[in-house]
């Protein structure tokens, strides 16, 4: 209920009146900051809106743009038309290379060990403050669309849509407030209808915030029936790294991991991929390389929907004239291994596991075909979209905007490395985290006290700038001696700066005990 006429204008204007900010706290909205103060409408400039598009297990290699080995082989002309109107971000990393606890640090700005989302199994409270709560209280319509995966119904969203835990890529089932509706049709499609549909259907004419989520590429690897016959004469090239002599490797990670064994062992079975994998009459390596040229064909396809409806997406925009003043968002929860180590899947602290293909478009401040190399971290979203919002950033947020970045103008101060924790301790992937400087990473495995061994307490160091594949493992090297000394130490000062300070207990459960020092914000 609007009470006076200065709260009506407010209204119209698409900002939060006092009584709807207690409102929306009682409401779960915890910690909402108010928005600046008003100005007349003459001085102020419409706020942008903010399309934040996520695919799921998207590999950098796998956007043409980011120059991987698969450019020419398979294009992606939408997103490289997205990069060159904005800017590619080469250097964002996931703090935790899975999709729940990945998912929970961009819509929180929060690590892991902050919002209590450490584990796939793990689920984002409802009650806890995100970025759409924080937003809606600052007069933005908020939806999402898609993929939710936190376990918990959304919480802080005008509208929402989402796919029920993993979804199915045909005919999925999406819920709401309102109940559960199976859509016709292949789920990046749907998902890209009902996004569009509620673009078309607004009538507020407050400044809107949109989640688009995508299934794909998650495995199992079903693409649309129209690109049933894309890439079927296509040989992709192959890794560098795809026959990696692993003898360079710790314990910890020595013959370890899902592998192309591991997938042609899931692509015999029915259901996987739509093209049954046959490696009958081959050797191990003539296995490996057509269980590698299966597996992407149909991951690619998968990828390849997403192309074209990040294009729907665009031109719905620019029919609608939103395009200029709307904060285009496009990244992935993390990166994905496609061959490479030998490796399929994520959660390493490797680099194609690690990196977060990104591209913003923003035509008002980013100049087209920005390339930025600054270390960016999922914690980053949320005060992104608040910044472009003109709403502050709470203080206790371990993010930071980098819109000023993306214009060009790197804050002095900026982060010159970035800290890792993956907390699930498995027989073939060990838990872990580490550092990544511009040049280095550091990696600490402390495994799993079930299996034994030395991989209880493993280290692993690589030099970026001699080795970009990560192939030649040097922390026993004499030579990396005062390199491993600093990076040790750079690492102990991360984790008390996120305040991770915790034991780390090899066996124990993966939540150790808890810190005794208050964390700061990382820098």
């Amino acid at each position: 209920m609007i009470e006076t006429r200065q709260d009506a204008g407010r209204a119209r204007a698409g900002v939060m009146t006092r009584r709807g900010l207690l409102k929306a706290m009682a409401a779960g909205a915890a910690t909402v900051v108010l928005p600046p103060p008003l100005r007349a409408d003459a001085e102020r400039p419409p706020r942008p809106n903010i399309l934040f598009i996520m695919a799921d297990d998207h590999a950098a290699n796998a956007i043409s743009c980011f120059g991987s080995r698969l450019a020419k082989a398979a294009p992606t002309p939408n997103l490289d038309r997205l990069a060159s109107e904005g800017a590619r971000v080469e250097r964002m990393f996931c703090t935790n290379s899975i999709c729940v606890p990945s998912r929970a640090s961009i819509l929180t700005g929060l690590y892991g060990h902050r919002s209590g989302v450490y584990r796939l199994s793990d689920k984002l409270d409802p009650k806890a403050r995100n970025v759409a709560k924080l937003l809606r209280a600052g007069g933005y319509e908020t939806a999402v669309i898609g993929k939710w995966h936190l376990k918990a119904e959304p919480a802080g969203f005008d509208h929402w849509r989402v796919l029920e835990g993993q979804g199915r890529y045909r005919n999925p089932k999406l819920k709401g407030p309102e109940g559960k509706k199976v859509h016709e049709g292949y789920c990046t499609d749907v998902i890209t209808d009902l996004a569009i549909d509620w673009l078309k259907g607004r009538s507020s004419g407050r400044p809107f915030l949109l989640l688009c989520h995508y299934k794909a590429a998650h495995e199992p690897w079903h693409y649309a029936k129209r690109h049933a016959s894309l890439y079927r004469d296509t040989v992709f090239p192959e890794p560098a790294s795809l026959f990696e002599d692993q003898s360079h490797r710790s314990a910890a990670t020595r013959d370890k991991g899902y592998t192309m064994e591991t997938m042609a062992g899931r692509m015999v079975r029915p259901g996987h991929v739509p093209e049954r994998f046959d490696a009958s009459g081959l050797d191990d390596r003539q296995r490996r390389r057509k269980a590698y040229q299966h597996f992407l064909r149909a991951y690619l396809r998968c990828i390849a929907g997403i192309d074209e409806n990040v294009g729907r997406l665009m031109k719905t925009l620019k029919r609608q004239g939103l395009a200029d003043n709307t904060v285009v968002i496009y990244t992935s929860d993390q990166g994905y291994f496609l061959g490479e180590h030998n490796y399929i899947d994520k959660r390493w602290m490797f680099e194609e596991s690690l990196q977060m293909a990104t591209i913003v478009r923003y035509p008002k401040e980013i100049k087209g075909g920005t390339v930025n190399r600054d270390i960016l971290i999922n914690t980053d979203f949320a005060p992104l979209m608040l910044d472009f919002a003109g709403l502050s950033v709470p203080a206790d947020m371990q993010g930071r905007s980098f819109r000023a970045n993306l214009a060009g103008r790197t804050p002095a101060g900026w982060r010159e490395a970035m800290y890792y924790h993956y907390w699930t301790h498995q027989q073939l992937r060990p838990a872990h985290y580490g550092i990544r400087t511009k040049r280095y990473k550091l990696m600490h495995f402390y495994g799993n006290a079930a299996e034994g061994g030395p991989d209880r307490d493993a280290w692993e160091l690589y030099d970026l700038e001699k080795d970009p594949r990560e192939v030649h493992n040097v922390y026993a090297d004499p030579a990396y001696a005062e390199t491993v000394k600093d990076l040790r130490k750079q690492l102990d000062g991360l984790r008390r700066e996120v305040g991770d300070t915790r034991a780390v207990r090899p066996g124990g459960a993966s939540k150790p005990r808890k810190a005794t020092q208050k964390p700061r914000r990382q820098r």
